[in-house]
């Protein structure tokens, strides 16, 4: 069983509370901050996981992960010093990665000889992403500093522009651009 943060008294949540405030709020194991926190970010997260899994099942099962880690894990947020949203968001993608590892894997691993079902074969998008995850991409993306991994995630893997990235991590757009060029150099660098 976690324990308690701090032992200051509880402050309300409700809708006017920051993500900051609910995740810690969260850390503390109130499931109303938990329920805020699904209510105002559950639709967008199931947009952008469904942009990337034509799967509903895949995608829900993504979702509810999502929220089990926020649960288990907001206490590590504030360690983190991530944006809560870019900070969730993370935590989506990897969980639809998790999610597409099951049956992708026998197509990565060629074990199977005939030919794929056009119905549950892969798309290239997930193909993609488990590639990232695990080759040489994954590994040097793992060895770059958190805020530019962030910014190579959001930009590269999520498809947003260094604007969208910039607003989604909370931070100035030519900090987002003097990050990604310097994420762009560092990647280079590991992967030659």
């Amino acid at each position: 069983m976690r324990r308690r943060r701090s032992q200051e008294p509880e402050r309300p949540v409700d809708e006017a509370s920051s993500d900051a405030e609910l995740l810690r709020a969260v850390a503390a194991e109130r499931t109303e901050a938990l329920r805020l926190l699904h209510h105002r970010h559950a639709p967008w997260l199931r947009a952008r996981l469904r942009r990337r899994c034509a799967d509903p099942d895949l995608v829900d099962a993504a979702l509810q992960d999502t929220f089990v880690a926020i649960w288990t894990d907001a206490h590590r947020y504030e360690v983190t010093g991530a944006d809560a949203a870019g900070w969730i968001w993370t935590i989506a993608a990897r969980r639809l990665v998790s999610a597409l590892r099951g049956p992708a894997h026998r197509w990565l691993s060629g074990a199977n000889t005939e030919l794929p079902d056009v119905a549950t074969a892969p798309s290239a998008e997930e193909l993609v992403l488990l590639g990232i995850e695990h080759g040489d991409l994954g590994g040097a993306l793992d060895r770059i500093p958190p805020e530019l991994r962030a910014l190579i995630q959001a930009t590269a893997i999520d498809g947003l522009t260094v604007r969208e990235a910039a607003k989604l991590l909370g931070i100035a757009e030519g900090t987002a651009k003097t990050r990604l060029l310097r994420a762009r150099a560092r990647l280079r660098e590991l992967l030659t």
